[in-house]
This record gives structure tokens, C-alpha cells and sequence, in this order.
């Protein structure tokens, strides 16, 4: 069981909101979720849990690129939203098993992707993955993410001043 929030920084402070994650099917519609989030171009932390399992925070600043940062990749990559951002924070494509069967990115029979610079078949690290410093500027040091186990998006969101009647109203 999943569960997702999205915490917005307002000119009042941070607000958090509860999200369905039925119309997310890639981490471009996160990110899109994220922005919709957003007032102006303010930052929005996009948190998912599984089953205290595993937790990732997704950070959009604007128009910027995300910032992702997962705590036990290896649990995260044997589930559907978790394998959405380790792929891409492992620079891993789901469709390279596809476009390997078929020659559809243009290439000619045994000729190499230039871009190709990821393994898929590489393993999955057990433990954190991506961007450690992502909620540093925000007061939290990456030693301190990556102590959070349990109710992380509580410590989250009492470091960042998040009203805990927001936060309850979401959970």
C-alpha cells in the first residue's frame, strides 16, 4: 500500500496535501503533479512511502530539473512507483528491453546507443540513492535523511514547519 503527499511551500509556510497516485503511471506525471502543486514557481516536496519500506522524496523547484532521493532502493525497485525513480536515478530506461528486441531508436543492427552509458543490467544498491542534499537548504543534512526510518514524512514536515493539523489532515 502506497502512500503519497505533497507538501508546497505558500507565503504562509509549508502546506501539505494528500495525492492519488491513480493518474501517475510515470515520473514525468509526478513531476507534473508536483509543478500543479506548486504556487508560482515555489519549491514542492512529492513524498511516497511503501509500507514503511521504503520512503522517496521528489523535489521541484519550478521549472528546474527534480531532485530524487530514495532510502532502500532495492526494496523501492521491486515495486511499481519505486522503480520509477530508482530507473531514473540509475539512468535506466523500462523500455531498453523492448528496443532491444526491436531496432526502433534508429541505430543499425550491432551498432551501439552513443548514449548509452547505463547498465540495466546493473544491480539495484540496497540503501539509499540520489540526491542525499536535497532537503539540506531546507535545514535538514543528508546524515539526518538518511536516518529517517518510520514516519519520515512527519520528521519531514516538523523540520520544515508544516502545520501537523495540514499534515493530519492528509493522513
Amino acid at each position: 500500500m502506497y502512500f503519497a503527499a505533497l507538501l508546497a511551500r505558500t507565503a504562509e509556510g509549508w502546506e501539505a496535501s494528500d495525492t492519488e497516485l491513480d493518474d501517475v503511471e510515470t515520473l514525468t506525471d509526478l513531476i507534473d503533479l508536483a509543478r500543479g502543486a506548486a504556487k508560482d514557481d515555489d519549491t514542492v516536496l512529492a513524498f511516497i512511502e511503501h509500507e514503511d519500506a521504503w520512503f522517496g522524496v521528489v523535489r521541484v523547484d519550478g521549472e528546474e530539473d527534480p531532485h530524487i532521493y530514495v532510502s532502500d532502493a532495492a526494496a523501492a525497485a521491486r515495486t511499481s512507483y519505486g522503480s520509477m525513480l530508482t530507473d531514473e536515478l540509475l539512468g535506466q530506461d523500462p523500455d531498453d528491453d523492448l528496443d532491444s528486441l526491436v531496432d526502433l531508436d534508429g541505430t543499425e543492427d550491432g551498432e551501439p546507443d552513443e548514449d548509452d552509458d547505463a547498465d540495466p543490467d546493473a544491480p539495484v544498491p540496497v540503501g539509499p540513492l540520489g540526491d542525499g542534499d536535497i532537503l539540506t537548504d531546507l535545514g535538514m543534512e543528508e546524515k539526518e535523511l538518511k536516518a529517517l526510518d518510520g514516519d519520515a514524512l512527519e520528521s519531514i514536515a516538523d523540520m520544515l514547519g508544516c502545520s501537523m493539523e495540514s499534515l493530519e489532515a492528509v493522513r
